[in-house]
């Protein structure tokens, strides 16, 4: 999932677009190192090139920050999978659903393995198991594909 979203987000950056033309979600990748340097710096003179930055960006080619855009903190979690989608403007209606397959088929099972606990699995529980990540997989690729093709990341006129 986060390849395909780091993907998404490599192509909408490639359109090159003007920040007044992309969905808010996108123009955060682009405000976000602004808005950090704003929040950290003690200077005067950073924060100013803030806020100048905001009022001069109408009309200006998008700077999509790629760098650690999306972020799955170590472990997807239904959590982190929320956010990541919803920063790509991807609705999450579909996606409640699989809440319990992320963090207790999948989390909870990793974390007890990597912490050497023992995990009994039969091959049924475990082919029923891949098959549901699979379809999850696949509806989110779906997504990002539909994303893309209907220009999504573009502000609706």
């Amino acid at each position: 999932m986060k390849g395909a979203s780091e993907s998404y987000l490599e192509y909408v950056a490639n359109k090159h677009l003007r920040y007044e033309e992309l969905a808010s979600c996108f123009v955060v990748f682009a405000a976000k190192k602004h808005i950090s340097n704003l929040v950290q710096s003690k200077r005067a003179i950073a924060n100013i090139e803030v806020v100048d930055f905001f009022r001069n960006s109408k009309g200006k080619q998008a700077n999509i920050s790629l760098s650690g855009a999306v972020n799955t903190e170590a472990n997807l979690s239904s959590v982190v999978f929320e956010n990541i989608a919803t920063s790509l403007g991807i609705s999450m209606d579909r996606y409640v659903a699989y809440a319990n397959l992320l963090d207790k088929s999948l989390l909870e099972r990793r974390n007890k393995i990597a912490h050497g606990e023992y995990l009994d699995i039969d091959a049924a529980a475990f082919e029923s198991l891949a098959d549901e990540v699979l379809g999850l997989m696949r509806m989110y690729k779906t997504d990002i594909e539909n994303m893309a093709s209907m220009s999504a990341f573009r502000v609706a006129s």
